[in-house]
């Protein structure tokens, strides 16, 4: 799968910083993406300074495994809260790199716009992949809201003094709220209503689980001599 090399990786964290300030004003705060067939999630273990990185495809709405790809890589970016992209982003590149079915939408475990400098991972993802994006945290960085209704599918939007970064959304009744925001090409609605059609009988997205179940080693994923190219 291609994507663009707008920005070096070998940088300090001030330099991350500038980078997340010049890249967050191309993020688009509106839906531009035709029909989705088909949804990516990803997730990231580490150990020491090794990632294990996943990024799975998923067919939407059915969300049944389509593709999957692995990779692990050496991590070089510092653990700094804000700047988790520049640790992230490289390992799940390289899996980007590998995948064979090019998705259409892709779920990321973390943050879009609800960020401080506005520019989490989903964001970054979108901008380097130019796709339509949505970040899902399972914990808020910034910003405050009321809580939710317990039914499924209630939510409240997240404000940072008088903007809207985001929603805290009870994906199923009685459950803990995750955090969705805008990562790119995707209005909130939209994203709210996308990942609430991922989720099935958990908390989280089933793009997060089989994700982080692939980079577990839990699943098999298919063979990539079996699989056609479909970008």
């Amino acid at each position: 799968m291609r994507y663009h090399q707008l920005h070096p990786w070998d940088v300090t964290p001030s330099e991350a910083r500038c980078i997340q300030d010049e890249l967050r004003g191309r993020v688009i705060h509106t839906d531009r993406f035709e029909k989705i067939k088909t949804v990516a999630g990803v997730d990231l273990g580490f150990k020491g300074e090794l990632a294990r990185a996943s990024v799975i495809v998923l067919s939407f709405p059915e969300l049944q495994l389509v593709d999957g790809v692995v990779v692990e890589s050496p991590v070089p970016f510092p653990y700094i809260p804000g700047l988790l992209s520049f640790r992230e982003m490289p390992p799940l590149l390289k899996a980007f790199d590998q995948l064979r079915t090019e998705p259409d939408l892709i779920i990321a475990d973390g943050q879009g716009i609800a960020h401080p400098r506005r520019f989490g991972l989903a964001s970054h993802l979108g901008i380097i992949l130019d796709k339509p994006t949505i970040g899902c945290a399972k914990s808020r960085l910034c910003g405050r809201h009321k809580m939710p209704k317990s039914e499924a599918g209630s939510f409240e939007y997240l404000h940072d003094k008088d903007e809207v970064i985001g929603a805290a959304v009870r994906t199923r009744t009685n459950v803990s709220v995750v955090y969705i925001s805008i990562g790119h090409r995707v209005c909130l609605r939209s994203a709210i209503k996308l990942t609430l059609a991922c989720c099935q009988k958990y908390r989280l997205p089933e793009t997060t689980r089989y994700a982080h179940q692939a980079a577990a080693g839990k699943i098999s994923l298919p063979n990539p001599a079996e699989q056609p190219t479909l970008f």
